[in-house]
């Protein structure tokens, strides 16, 4: 009896101890969302040029990516990969190449977790660790944050504004990660943005979703060759704000 009460004793202040820590992290959000107003994410840059930004978010799918690097080249088309750095860290020669073929390498957290469910602090970690690590492999200092699961809550927004990063987000998502999604329909949610989203959006400095996958490898030729038909350059993100005409980034 006296080892049940002790054992009973030991799982409430645990569970006492978890209640805390997420009371905690509520307190600190809490805070954050009250004091100075932070940098709304990237979504589309406003222009009247015909250019696109294709963003690849890599955690996995590094089989892929010499295939996917390949197919860029032959349209001489230059992307912009957020990595996490925990891949990053796995796979430092492929992350070098991506780098040597002049597409922009960004941050996309250390562990892809949900940036919502973390303190500002411990996003900031993520973000600071992948810093770190890209820096170490292919010496250029990432500026921009793709978070994961495309989060946008308070604690995430607060952690890169407070390190000078800028959050990305995406005006077409291919969503190519789900196994109903084939090489045609990938490339109808960008060529024909209609299918998904009841109206054709304006697709001028849109910034477009997409992961190393075997059907966005499949895609990809007919998406560069539509594009290249229809006057589209495709820039780096870098390259793309270049031709933002609003003076605001945070379109």
């Amino acid at each position: 009896m006296f080892i049940n009460l002790r054992i009973s004793r030991r799982v409430l202040s645990l569970g006492g101890i978890f209640l805390l820590l997420l009371a905690g992290i509520a307190a600190e959000n809490w805070i954050a969302a009250c004091i100075a107003p932070i940098s709304k994410p990237i979504e589309q840059i406003k222009t009247d040029q015909k250019v696109m930004a294709l963003t690849i978010n890599v955690d996995w799918g590094e089989e892929y990516i010499p295939a996917i690097l390949d197919a860029l080249e032959k349209d001489k088309a230059h992307v912009t990969f957020f990595v996490t750095g925990r891949w990053a860290k796995k796979n430092p020669e492929l992350l070098k190449k991506m780098a040597s073929r002049g597409h922009q390498i960004e941050n996309h957290g250390y562990s892809h977790p949900h940036p919502d469910q973390l303190s500002v602090g411990a996003n900031q970690e993520e973000i600071k660790k992948t810093e770190s690590i890209i820096e170490g492999i292919i010496g250029q200092k990432t500026h921009f944050y793709a978070p994961p699961y495309g989060e946008k809550g308070i604690s995430g927004l607060r952690a890169a504004d407070q390190l000078g990063y800028q959050t990305v987000l995406w005006t077409l998502d291919t969503v190519d990660w789900r196994v109903d999604s084939t090489p045609e329909i990938i490339a109808k949610r960008i060529l024909d943005p209609a299918i998904r989203f009841g109206i054709k959006p304006n697709k001028l400095g849109a910034l477009v979703l997409m992961h190393p996958k075997a059907n966005t490898l499949k895609a990809l030729p007919e998406i560069l060759d539509q594009l290249a038909r229809e006057g589209f350059i495709l820039e780096t993100l870098d390259g793309l704000i270049t031709f933002d005409q609003s003076g605001d980034t945070t379109s």
